[in-house]
């Protein structure tokens, strides 16, 4: 599986430097979101799942927007802004994943891709939720799971099983939080 292994690692290096390009241009709303979080609007709940979609090729510091949520919304609310935007997350990158499908097929040998497919369909649920929580793997499993025949309800069922955890837990830190600062 060396084609897919060298996909695989070629999105992770990509995502590294977009995330370098981006510590470089040093913009605000990725390195400290907390202006952009300070009190409870529908346009705020809108930035925080904005932000953790725009995870999938920015470095957003996805646990200070979790817990923004939980501290502006509430344990329940803040818990769901936090899974719509990490389920989103997750859909976002098997898309990406999914369009570039047909160029892997050109690339990576017939033989290869059945062998991943059948990983895939073994694992491929367990890997995504296993990596939900980590960055770079979660965004680049869900894009490889999007290149294989994995269907799209179970990376849904997935992501939303991998993100539950740290969308309640965020949410209640959150919601026990006096201020952003805390």
């Amino acid at each position: 599986m060396k084609g897919y292994a060298s996909i695989f690692i070629g999105i992770v290096v990509v995502l590294l430097l977009l995330f370098a390009l981006t510590a470089t241009l040093d913009i605000d709303i990725f390195n400290d979101p907390e202006p952009w979080m300070r009190e409870r609007s529908g346009e705020v709940a809108v930035v925080g799942v904005g932000l953790l979609l725009a995870d999938v090729l920015f470095p957003v510091p996805s646990s200070f927007v979790m817990t923004a949520h939980g501290r502006l919304f509430g344990p329940v609310l803040g818990t769901l802004l936090s899974l719509a935007g990490s389920i989103g997350l997750t859909m976002l990158s098997y898309s990406i994943g999914r369009a570039g499908g047909r160029w892997m097929t050109r690339v990576v040998p017939e033989a290869e891709r059945d062998r991943a497919e059948r990983v895939l369909g073994r694992w491929g649920v367990g890997l995504i939720i296993m990596t939900r929580p980590l960055p770079l793997l979660a965004e680049s499993v869900a894009v490889m799971a999007g290149a294989s025949k994995m269907p799209a309800w179970k990376v849904l069922l997935a992501g939303f099983v991998g993100s539950l955890p740290a969308a309640v837990f965020y949410a209640i830190a959150g919601s026990q939080a006096q201020d952003a600062v805390s």
